[in-house]
């Protein structure tokens, strides 16, 4: 579809998720990483110098030497990953907007700005006509768009094809992996052989970014979608993978066979176009009792699937699930690679 790899770079590239923006870019057949931004004390330095590599694979050997540089506005290419913490990203993203740049970020600094397109590519492609209005109300030369929280992409990916039999309500347990909590994370005398039951501010983004994802644009905003979300987030000695545990009220009463056959049929905008990133069924219903697991199913289809199983009926609600996604791919970085897929795909990247 696209005759030619474009320039990119990727703000806070040091830390964990910064490492996995690199990992999914690296050799990526449209994008080509080749500016790395990070805090001033890393600034200068080598990229190897700078970063202490936490992912299983290797540092790519042509970024090793690649100088880091400060994150300083119109440095760098147009389109930019965002890996910042939410402090450094408050000011930072705007900045790089007003100079130009597109920013596809991860922080939820800028997630319910109304203004700002919350996006998960195959439930909310629609969600970036907000773009031009954005531009226009806050003076900006480039943009922002986000991805939700690691744990509001399971949750709304599994909800999205549930839309169409009423949703009226959910609730949802997390069991989340540790490696949500970047480096070093969770200690090891906190974690191991314990559940540690609070993930600050993780509840309430669950119960807000998924109303905003599966909203209606309507003009230049978007009217939230009137599921109302109840969430308990925890921590377990999981590394890789958040798994949910997901109870629906759904107003049509469908069968069970009904949700599982609408899970089973949910497709996107990226499967449509074919976006490199895009895994074939972005929703998997596996049959076995016991699926699905982080172990097993966490890195299906480059950790870009959300696994789903044990769909049964509720005797409190309607409908009960798990899910299951991977945290750090389709819960960060991935999501943000596959959401400039669309944007290019569109014709959306300004200077392509």
């Amino acid at each position: 579809m696209q005759s030619k790899r474009i320039d990119v770079g990727v703000l806070g590239a040091t830390g964990m998720v910064g490492q996995q923006f690199i990992r999914q870019l690296t050799g990526h057949p449209w994008f080509r990483p080749v500016w790395l931004g990070a805090s001033e004390r890393s600034a200068g330095k080598s990229y190897a110098e700078a970063a202490t590599w936490r992912l299983a694979s290797q540092m790519p050997e042509d970024l090793r030497g690649t100088r880091v540089d400060s994150c300083t506005p119109g440095r760098g290419p147009h389109l930019m990953f965002s890996a910042l913490d939410a402090n450094a990203a408050k000011d930072v993203e705007p900045a790089f907007a007003q100079a130009g740049h597109l920013v596809i970020s991860n922080a939820r600094s800028y997630r319910m700005d109304p203004l700002v397109p919350l996006l998960i590519p195959e439930v909310n492609a629609d969600h970036l006509a907000l773009l031009p209005a954005q531009r226009r109300e806050r003076g900006w030369r480039g943009a922002i768009v986000t991805n939700p929280n690691c744990s509001t992409v399971v949750l709304s990916m599994a909800l999205a094809p549930l839309r169409q039999f009423g949703l009226r309500s959910a609730m949802v347990t997390t069991l989340q992996a540790v490696s949500g909590a970047g480096y070093p994370g969770v200690a090891s005398l906190d974690i191991l052989g314990n559940v540690v039951p609070a993930i600050s501010g993780e509840e309430e983004k669950m119960e807000s970014e998924t109303q905003k994802i599966l909203g209606v644009l309507e003009g230049t905003s978007v009217t939230p979608h009137p599921v109302v979300v109840s969430a308990q987030t925890t921590r377990v000695a999981v590394i890789d993978g958040h798994t949910e545990s997901i109870s629906v009220a759904l107003d049509a009463r469908p069968s069970i066979a009904d949700v599982i056959a609408a899970l089973q049929a949910f497709r996107g905008r990226p499967q449509e176009l074919g976006l490199p990133t895009a895994p074939p069924q972005p929703i998997v219903w596996l049959e076995a009792a016991d699926r699905p697991q982080p172990r097993l199913d966490a890195e299906r289809d480059g950790g870009m699937t959300v696994t789903v199983g044990r769909v049964r009926a509720c005797p409190v609600l309607d409908v009960k699930f798990i899910a299951l996604g991977h945290n750090t791919i389709r819960g960060a970085a991935g999501a943000a690679v596959l959401n400039a897929e669309l944007m290019r795909a569109e014709g959306l990247l300004v200077g392509d």
